[in-house]
């Protein structure tokens, strides 16, 4: 039997014969520490128990006045090798920092050009990285979640966002358009079909782009759902995420007059759109900080001071706000849910952070029932942010199993 500490469940499938208990069959199942069980054929024993040991240990137990010597003993290691093989033990740590070994500007229409990157294997399997906001922008450490021995990594800056041009811009700026942008990027670079990844906002693009393109998507990685519902909307900006950040929501909503406190998305596009370009800021570093502060379970020092730079939050803000008013530019509240049978058959793991403020974990949950042959991960311990360590852990697994799945394919 393979090396290491492993765990022993033990459950009755038949009802315990007290009077002959080497007549109660009971199943047992071997679970290695990995995240996959190995079950092993039904066998006579005497307990419902469960129980940890190495490999070479003998175990007592007792129920009553009745004791059980369990003592592990060699079984057919060729079922257990060939389980391991399938699923071997998954790395959840982010893989250290490298740079792009490619960049470029991609002109996607006659008023807006994109920033995009690539590293790690340039014969790898392609996986594309989908921003949050809108507006937020890639950062280095994005390329960290993939192995760039496996992965050809491809980030990009959506309209309006981080190194795209021009910067903050709203026109020509829509969900459809940013679906087109990502086919013409996949075009530009000439790759068949990749693996999608996007938490947050990027969750919500990546299952429109994904129902739009299902045959041009290899597997999904979601992360904190967003489906860009009204009740998603009002929760955290018209009130609701208030009664766990007051601390936070009350200068968002004191920068605006108690005349316009009606609806905080319109009375913030105001003055995201003013002509006075210090009212623009003001409204921006306002929104910003508001979801930088509730962003991670605990606070955040680094990400709260992302709300000071101005030409940081003046992207994050308008092009957020843009959006909401607009409903994401989706024909109905249901749009995302009511499509999830055009991708249903697509590799997909959703990781959802309990404590998510900014994206509840209603609308993962709302997903996870329309669509439960995804996969589903709830870190008990997290936020919303992808870097608080149980989302990164669960984000980094997911790359890591899809990995297995397509190098099987190969073998």
């Amino acid at each position: 039997m393979p090396s290491g500490d492993w765990k022993v469940i033990i459950t009755v499938t038949e009802k315990f014969d007290n009077d002959n208990p080497h007549n109660t069959r009971m199943k047992l199942r071997f679970i290695p520490n990995t995240l996959y069980s190995l079950p092993l054929p039904s066998l006579f024993i005497k307990l419902p128990i469960s129980l940890s040991f190495s490999h070479h240990q003998t175990q007592t137990i007792s129920s009553g006045t009745r004791s059980l010597v369990f003592r592990v003993q060699s079984i057919d290691n060729s079922y257990l090798m060939a389980s391991q093989k399938e699923f071997p033990e998954l790395n959840t740590n982010l893989y250290p920092q490298i740079e792009p070994y490619g960049t470029g500007f991609l002109k996607v229409s006659d008023l807006h050009t994109i920033y995009w990157e690539q590293s790690g294997n340039p014969s790898g399997h392609p996986v594309v990285f989908i921003h949050g906001g809108p507006g937020g922008g890639t950062s280095p450490s994005n390329r960290r979640f993939f192995d760039p021995d496996f992965y050809r990594i491809i980030l990009f800056d959506q309209r309006g966002a981080g190194k795209s041009t021009p910067h903050a811009c709203l026109e020509q700026n829509t969900t459809w358009d940013l679906i087109d942008d990502i086919e013409k990027l996949r075009e530009h670079l000439e790759i068949p079909e990749w693996q999608v990844f996007g938490g947050s906002w990027g969750s919500t693009l990546a299952l429109a782009y994904s129902q739009s393109h299902p045959d041009k998507v290899t597997g999904m990685i979601l992360r904190g759902i967003f489906l860009l519902r009204k009740k998603e909307i009002d929760w955290f900006y018209e009130g609701g995420a208030a009664a766990i950040f007051p601390d936070a929501w009350e200068p968002f909503r004191d920068l605006i007059p108690e005349s316009e406190r009606g609806c905080f998305i319109d009375a913030y596009k105001k003055r995201l759109n003013s002509d006075d370009i210090n009212t623009q800021y003001a409204a921006a570093r306002a929104w910003t900080k508001w979801e930088m502060m509730t962003a991670h379970l605990l606070p955040n020092e680094d990400n709260i001071k992302k709300g000071d730079d101005d030409y940081f939050s003046l992207a994050f803000a308008r092009i957020e706000n843009h959006y909401f008013v607009n409903k994401g530019f989706f024909p109905s509240d249901s749009f995302l849910l009511d499509r999830i049978d055009k991708i249903r058959h697509i590799n997909t793991t959703i990781v959802q952070g309990r404590y998510d403020v900014c994206c509840p974990m209603m609308s993962a949950w709302d997903l996870h029932k329309a669509w439960p042959e995804a996969d589903f991960k709830v870190v008990p311990d997290a936020g919303h942010s992808a870097n608080e360590p149980g989302i990164t852990a669960e984000l980094v697994a997911a790359n890591e199993k899809l990995k297995n799945i397509i190098k099987n394919k190969g073998d």
